[in-house]
């Protein structure tokens, strides 16, 4: 009966639900997302990036900053001891992934995936010490903002890195 399975096979996990709605994953503590809707216009579309009033979180916007990755492009693993970032793609498709190391949160060790893109947009709250990585999958450069609470500090940044192959991180982007 399943004599058409090979070496390592892995069945999709579910993405969308029936009605084209994202599958809701288990998010870490402290993780937001909100998907945003084009709204289509005669001469393109207009997209909300950032509203107050969705009360993702209850930092302010010290900072916007734009990041562009040519495809392929990696950029793993950083966290922040204070600092919450908003993630959102404006251009392209980037798999974004989390990693709760925080030994005392709900969701210790959990990790989130996302692929996030410029026709299906979310905006994501990441917590303080939560750590992250994005990978281009586009074909082409990819843009993503960064609506931070906490503008970058050049003499003291608040920027943690460990390598992308790190072992003490269990996922590989």
């Amino acid at each position: 009966m399943n004599n058409w399975y090979i070496d390592g096979l892995q069945k999709d996990k579910q993405s969308i639900t029936a009605d084209w709605n994202r599958h809701k994953q288990s998010l870490i503590a402290g993780v937001e997302v909100r998907e945003v809707k084009n709204v289509i216009k005669s001469n393109g579309h207009l997209t909300e990036i950032y509203r107050k009033d969705w009360q993702l979180d209850d930092s302010p916007v010290d900072q916007v900053f734009q990041i562009m990755m040519q495809p392929g492009g990696i950029s793993a693993w950083h966290a922040h001891e204070s600092t919450t970032d908003r993630l959102f793609v404006t251009l392209g498709t980037m798999k974004i992934v989390l990693y709760d190391s925080r030994q005392l949160s709900p969701t210790f060790g959990q990790i989130n995936e996302f692929l996030v893109s410029d026709l299906r947009p979310q905006l994501i709250s990441v917590p303080p010490q939560v750590w992250h990585g994005v990978k281009n999958i586009s074909a082409n450069a990819a843009l993503m903002l960064n609506l931070v609470d906490k503008a970058y500090q050049y003499d003291d940044p608040d920027h943690w890195r460990v390598p992308a192959d790190s072992p003490a991180i269990p996922y590989t982007l």
